[in-house]
């Protein structure tokens, strides 16, 4: 007969691993519970012969609980720690952001593909009698911490680009409704990431005269959108019509942002059908 202990001091975890012990078809298996100093104890007894199988199934049922329990815990502690200057709400926000983007490839790689928790936790349980649930995770899973550690620092550096992402926005928005605007209606072609600007009557605006002005384009790249969006802070219009010839991307929901109710978007019209007729021209040419 083998038998395996496992310790927890957590109510939650421990109905847990008593609900699926008692779901699991497993033959040749029974338990018990004892309560002793600070842990709950939940002695599982395998009297079939395929030990292989029987710890298979151990081990599986605490990287389950381990994810399940564990995971988020960990990565609110390593944001806690490592970046103790963050306020609760900005601490709570990366969070957000790391259970979102978790399975990244370096966790799919060490957690799923490699199976690294289930062959630790394996390899633990055929060498000892009873397991420490806490002790093990902080002691014995040192790669499933460094993965969690890199996905951590990710995601600060994703809210960091998210919020000075949003203070650029706020404050672009506070200029425009700040200024009186000088055009009526600007027309923004949007085609395949590219933006191209017309008057009311119709003609491309040029932004040359607008170039060396540019205090809001981008100290990384000079695309056509930058030339635009510094056109439309520039120029200041009662109303942006875009024209969609393809779907809306990034760019469209930054200028969203920044000029609100002054948006308009059309996919319709004489200008969208005039554009889209080039554009697959140009793509079967």
């Amino acid at each position: 007969m083998k038998s395996v202990g496992i310790k927890v001091n957590n109510t939650d975890i421990l109905n847990y691993l008593l609900k699926k012990i008692q779901e699991l078809d497993f033959e040749n298996l029974s338990y018990s519970q004892k309560y002793f100093k600070i842990y709950d104890n939940i002695i599982i007894h395998y009297l079939g012969k395929n030990n292989t199988k029987f710890y298979e199934f151990l081990s599986e049922l605490i990287e389950e609980v381990i994810i399940e329990f564990y995971e988020e815990k960990i990565m609110k502690q390593l944001i806690s720690y490592n970046y103790f200057y963050f306020d609760e709400y900005e601490k709570s926000k990366i969070l957000e952001i790391c259970i979102q983007t978790k399975d990244k490839d370096e966790y799919k790689k060490i957690v799923l593909e490699q199976e690294y928790i289930k062959k630790q936790v394996m390899l633990y349980i055929i060498e000892h009698k009873t397991i420490v649930l806490d002790g093990f995770i902080y002691f014995r899973l040192r790669d499933y911490f460094n993965c969690l550690d890199h996905i951590v620092d990710d995601g600060v550096n994703q809210f960091v680009i998210e919020k000075e992402y949003t203070e650029f926005i706020n404050l672009l928005r506070i200029y425009v409704e700040s200024r009186q605007p000088e055009y009526e209606t600007l027309h923004l072609i949007y085609n395949n990431g590219e933006s191209i600007l017309l008057n009311d009557e119709k003609n491309v605006v040029s932004v040359s005269d607008n170039i060396y002005n540019a205090k809001y384009l981008s100290d990384i790249s000079f695309s056509s959108n930058d030339f635009a969006l510094n056109t439309l802070l520039t120029l200041l219009p009662k109303k942006i019509e875009i024209h969609l010839i393809n779907g809306e991307d990034e760019f469209i929901n930054t200028l969203k942002l920044i000029f609100g109710d002054k948006v308009s978007i059309c996919k319709e019209c004489n200008i969208c059908k005039t554009y889209r007729l080039l554009n697959d021209a140009k793509i079967i040419h």
